[in-house]
């Protein structure tokens, strides 16, 4: 089995791992992927910043959470991956707000919000990613969206600098979140935000997340590698509707597949199905639903890297 190399830290300083040709299908949910040149595991958030301020300014980098709204080239990542995911990283309440750092996974600020007798957090126990991620689509479900709640976020700089911001410095809309003096992603990214729920009966919100999760298993292919919904939803309308009355349920390029459970999930049994292949059917999901009804669905996945040479 193919192992990613682990390299020594440029800084003695630093607490994290740094890995070479770590290949990304091992981080997203898709389970397929090229490899990226770098990959650092930072030990928290702090180590995350030093990280940055070492790294040269020309330098690319991404960051990734659970990756379970992402797919990535068959080609890989030129650069460097900040894999964020963390079951360490801080999820506390600070005063009457909830305090969650950027690599904590989304259903764990549900379930510790609803134990500590705060009402309106179940929604994210929905969402399969990381905080991080959340906040930078406006991840959502069940009629809830994420910065619906958020109070103000911490950034991470390109530089390793750290800095706070409000709600109304960012443009926000559905599935959309970006800094009003430019795009998001290339100079600052998501570190923690601080969210705001109202008190409420602790066991009746850990009922609706149990409720949300079966409901979830019920309609959703969760047993497969997948991506969660891959197209927004047009106004007015469902992506998965369209996708279904297209008669594409079922339809496979090389081992990617859509969902017969869910027409607006694309599925990749065993990890079978390449980049290619996935975003190969995007594509073509995409032009039918256009040529049949008329709509054009735009893509709710992320897609970076290179194409295979």
């Amino acid at each position: 089995m193919y192992m990613a190399e682990q390299i020594h830290l440029p800084n003695p300083a630093l607490r994290g791992r740094l890995l070479a040709d770590e290949p990304m299908r091992k981080h997203l949910s898709w389970r397929t992927g090229g490899s990226a040149d770098r990959a650092y595991v930072p030990a928290d958030l702090e180590d995350a910043a030093q990280f940055l301020r070492g790294l040269r300014e020309t330098e690319p980098v991404y960051f990734i959470g659970l990756g379970s709204n992402l797919l990535v080239r068959d080609g890989g990542i030129r650069g460097t991956v900040m894999l964020m995911h963390c079951s360490r990283a801080a999820v506390r309440m600070d005063g009457e707000l909830l305090y969650a750092e950027a690599g904590a996974a989304s259903p764990k600020v549900a379930r510790y919000a609803a134990t500590r007798g705060y009402a309106g957090a179940e929604f994210l126990a929905g969402i399969p990613g990381t905080v991080g991620g959340a906040l930078a689509m406006n991840a959502g479900c069940y009629g809830s969206q994420t910065w619906d709640r958020v109070e103000r976020v911490l950034m991470l700089g390109r530089g390793g600098e750290l800095r706070r911001r409000e709600p109304g410095d960012f443009d926000i809309g559905y599935r959309h979140v970006a800094l009003r003096q430019g795009g998001l992603g290339s100079l600052e990214w998501f570190a923690a935000a601080w969210f705001g729920f109202e008190r409420g009966e602790g066991a009746a919100a850990l009922a609706r997340i149990r409720k949300l999760l079966q409901q979830r298993i019920k309609e959703q292919p969760l047993a497969l590698p997948n991506a969660g919904s891959v197209f927004r939803n047009p106004p007015g309308d469902h992506a998965a509707r369209l996708i279904e009355a297209c008669g594409l349920k079922g339809h496979a390029i090389g081992g990617a597949r859509v969902s017969e459970k869910h027409a607006n999930f694309i599925v990749n049994p065993v990890g079978a199905g390449s980049a290619a292949d996935i975003e190969g059917l995007i594509e073509f999901v995409r032009q039918t639903v256009l040529a049949k009804c008329g709509v054009d669905l735009l893509p709710e996945v992320r897609i970076i890297g290179e194409h295979a040479r």
